[in-house]
This record gives C-alpha cells, structure tokens and sequence, in this order.
C-alpha cells in the first residue's frame, strides 16, 4: 500500500469550493461518471443503486455523478441505464435523490444520448452522419431531430431538479452523441453542425444554453469534455480546447476533463504508459482558457497525485471512479489520515471488456453491502455481466419498443 499523506498537507483537497452558480461543494473530491448498470431494465433505479450512491455520500464525497441517464430511452448505451421521464417511476428518483445526499454530498444526473452508439438490441442508433463501418452501423440524424435535441436535454434536466437532485452533468464525451459531432470521424455534416469545429460544437453549446434556461441560475450545470478520442481521424486536442475556451462565455459550472471512446477497438485512457493521472497535459493548456472550474478525471490512483493537482492549481476537483469501486469511504479515510491508498488489482491479459465486467459488477455488491469477489475471476464476471444484460434488454424492449 502507498503511504498517507500527512493531514496538514491534504487541506487544498478537503477545502470547499463554490461554483459560479452559487452552489457550493463541501471539498474537491467528485465521484465520476460511470455507467453502474443497476437500473432496473425499465429505467428505473433499484435497491441496490440507492444504496450505492448513499454509501458513496456517506464516504465523504463532495459530489457523485450518475452515468448514462437517459431522457429518451431510444437511443440508450445499455439496458441498465436509467430513463428520467414523467411515466419513469419518479418515486424512486427521488429516493435516489435524498440517500445520495447524505452528508453534505451532491448528487447529479449525467444526460446522456449514446447516438451512434446506441445499443442496437434496445436501440436504433443514428449519429450525426450515416456510418457502415467494421464495429458500428448507424443512420444520419435528420435536421430536425437534431434542433429537437436541446429542448429534450432541457426537459430532462429540469425534471431532475424537481425531483431533488443537485445538479447535472451535460455528457460530451467517451464517444457519445455531442461527442460525435466535435469529432470529424462520426460528424460528416455539410450543414451548420458539420464543418468547422465552430461548427461541430454548435450543437453543444444549444444544448448548454436550454439547459440553463430551464433549470434558472442557481442549479449546478457541468459538463464533460473529452481532451481527444483517441481515435485516427477523431477529435483532436486543438479542437476540444477550442470547445473549453466556447465554454467560459455560457452557463457551465464545471468542465470535466477525461477522454477517450467506446468505439470497438479503440486506445483506452488505462493505456496511458507515463503513470499517474491521465489527460493533466491537456487540463494544463486548458487552464488559461477558461475562468471555469476544472475538474480532471482518470488516472488518480494516490492522495498525493489528487492533492497535487490542486494544490497546484491545474485544476480545481479531482475525479474519481475505480478507486471509489475499490474503497467507497476513501475521502474519509484520506481526511482523517487513516486511510491509504487503494490497492487496484491486476488481471492477467484481461480480454476486452473483462476488467469493466469485473468493476461494474463490484459497484453491485457495494450497493448490496456483499463482500467482494475474487478479483482474478473475470471469466465469471464477464458471464454474469453479460447474461444481466441480456436478461434486460427483453424487459427494455417489452417497456420502451413494444
């Protein structure tokens, strides 16, 4: 295990800071967006998701970020995401919304639209140009379902405040939707939302606005920003920090900095061969662009790479999503100096998708309260993963499609 830092040392992380919204975090610590998979198949939360992100707060975060949250369940990543809609079971949301607030913690809903990268067997993927390439077939978006898009994103957005959570996440990144259209390998537009990267972040920046407009000044608004895709012909560093220095005139509170798609095949950021956090390069050249906080998420593995980052002013939250999988109560434990650093296990030539099968499943039983399991058993791990999703795709599509 790695040693603790000193407490005194730790005071930039575990000091408050207030957004331009007005709303203020408790310290620096957020949990990130991670697709959880604990929906219920009918997008709804469940038992073991309330509990989850209840277990989270109580550990000291200043804020969790639910992943992939749906106001159109058409165009969803996996039948476990939630679907926030007025014929959702809004009870349950709002339960979600108070256990994820204990403690002081904030709890905010990612809007999510997967695009072209909608599942298929609960979906009709469409991105912003039609693509039939190996790994991915879609449909082009017609103009009209594209100008509909932020007024859906708004809708969403307003109904998450009504039912009690703190905040939102605007998804722009991982290859999703908004993320396609900076990216000139998804976005082959002639049009408005096509061309030049003022172009391609138009829709964005629609998007940024109506949410605003319809949640009003004081309610926390974020964003999440890829740095690049890390893809041949994607979205490049240049381009995305044109997108940050377009972001510093609207109504964003944070920008969260990651990178890096699910498109079949691609470089993951877990790559990333120089150690410690991923995409800091990119948060460096950002910083002067922007009055808005940063915040950087992948790659944190010690309390002196997170304290660090802030301490020294890159960035201004640190965001973290295995480590919390790993140990919940981590901010606690770093506060009170009784905590080390999360011990991250390490798997053997894992196949593709076997160590996200194996951490999502270990977010389950953090929300079950169960011990955890084997963490060389990632054949099991990728079965179980897989046939929970199978068994809800027919209760999505008996739900949503029929």
């Amino acid at each position: 295990m790695g040693a603790v830092v000193e407490n005194q040392n730790n005071s930039a992380l575990f000091q408050p800071i207030e957004l331009p919204c007005g709303a203020v975090l408790k310290n620096r610590i957020a949990k990130s967006a991670m697709s959880d998979s604990l929906g219920d198949g009918r997008g709804n939360p469940t038992d073991a998701q309330i509990r989850l992100y209840e277990r989270w707060a109580e550990g000291g975060v200043a804020v969790s970020i639910i992943g992939e949250v749906q106001g159109n369940p058409n165009f969803a990543e996996k039948p476990g995401n939630l679907v926030l809609a007025p014929d959702s079971d809004l009870s349950m949301f709002e339960t979600l919304a108070r256990r994820g607030a204990a403690d002081g913690a904030q709890l905010w809903l990612q809007l999510g639209h997967a695009g072209a990268m909608a599942h298929p067997p609960i979906s009709t993927p469409k991105g912003p140009s039609a693509l039939d390439i190996p790994g991915l077939t879609c449909a082009a978006l017609t103009r009209d379902e594209i100008c509909a898009l932020p007024s859906e994103f708004a809708r969403t957005a307003r109904l998450a405040k009504r039912l009690g959570f703190g905040g939102v996440q605007i998804h722009a990144a991982h290859g999703f939707l908004l993320s396609q259209f900076f990216s000139p390998l998804f976005n082959r537009r002639d049009d408005a939302y096509g061309g030049s990267i003022a172009n391609r972040m138009r829709l964005l920046l629609e998007v940024v606005d109506e949410v605003r407009g319809a949640v009003g000044p004081g309610f926390p608004v974020a964003i999440k920003l890829n740095a690049t895709d890390q893809l041949e012909g994607g979205l490049e560093s240049g381009d995305a920090l044109a997108v940050v220095a377009a972001l510093d005139g609207t109504g964003i509170d944070l920008i969260d900095i990651s990178g890096g798609t699910y498109f079949p095949g691609a470089r993951s950021a877990t790559d990333n061969t120089r150690g410690g956090p991923y995409f800091m390069d990119f948060a460096e050249r950002a910083r002067p662009l922007t009055r808005k906080p940063l915040m950087l998420t992948g790659g944190f593995k010690t309390l002196q790479q997170a304290v660090d980052a802030v301490a020294q002013g890159v960035v201004d939250m640190v965001g973290l999503a295995r480590a919390l999988a790993l140990e919940p109560a981590l901010p606690n434990g770093w506060q009170s100096g009784e905590a080390d650093n999360p011990v991250f296990p390490r798997f053997q030539d894992p196949p593709e998708g076997g160590v996200t099968a194996w951490y999502t499943l270990r977010l389950t039983e953090l929300g079950e309260d169960r011990t955890p399991a084997d963490a060389t058993a990632l054949e099991a791990a990728i079965k179980e993963y897989e046939q929970r999703d199978s068994d809800r795709i027919s209760v999505w599509n008996t739900r949503f499609r029929a």
